[in-house]
């Protein structure tokens, strides 16, 4: 089981594609590791199986940080990585659990209220997005809300930068996950360093009891 505060769960970095092959993926997933990544959702949209299980298997022979795999149990355990994350369309963690050992991390994902139960059994959860825009995006309150209503340690998703997480850790957030933030950076290491340092401030400042910006006029 995962807890709120493990520190697996502060910086999530997902992969976008392959446009500068695979080892130029992990080119990008070492410096994000060196930058402060903590955790690795490999989801290629666009590639099979094979090429995944491939990328897969560089990525979790490369890095020290886990490597999770997006939906796939199968490619998951093929490329032995840390875990699997489901979607709704996925099926249900509890459907999975006894078929993976206790170790195995497993992933859900939150977009509505009917999404809460389905990953009820999860690990950890992704909620979002967040922020972004303005006809997808479910905001702070209901990011609060699906985070409680869970009761798993939940990542927010969805729009994220240095300059909006700052109200994250007092809705509940254990962690941040980013797409383009980092894989799509020019400098991957730098842009997951500046992710952590926005992330640590907003902790620091929630301990001490700093008022948090979405508070400020209240």
């Amino acid at each position: 089981m995962i807890e709120t505060g493990d520190p697996r769960l502060q910086l999530c970095a997902i992969t976008d594609d392959l446009r500068d092959g695979s080892d130029g993926l992990v080119r990008r997933a070492l410096a994000g590791e060196r930058g402060g990544v903590t955790m690795v959702l490999l989801r290629l949209k666009h590639a099979d199986a094979r090429a995944v299980v491939e990328v897969g298997r560089a990525l979790v022979s490369s890095l020290r940080i886990p490597v999770i795999v997006s939906e796939r149990l199968d490619v998951a355990l093929a490329c032995g990585a840390a875990g699997v994350h489901l979607t709704s369309r996925s099926v249900p963690v509890v459907a999975l659990r006894p078929h993976v050992h206790e170790n195995f991390l497993i992933g859900g994902s939150i977009s509505t209220a009917e999404d809460v139960e389905h990953a009820s059994h999860a690990d950890y959860v992704t909620i979002g997005p967040v922020f972004g825009d303005a006809s997808s995006a479910i905001g702070i309150d209901a990011f609060r809300r699906f985070a409680i209503a869970c009761g798993r340690p939940a990542i927010a998703i969805g729009g994220i930068e240095p300059a909006n997480l700052a109200v994250l850790p007092g809705a509940g957030s254990a962690g941040v996950a980013v797409i383009r933030a980092v894989f799509g950076a020019d400098d991957p290491s730098l842009a997951a360093t500046q992710l952590m340092d926005a992330m640590q401030v907003a902790v620091a400042g929630l301990s001490a009891g700093v008022p948090r910006k979405d508070e400020d006029a209240s």
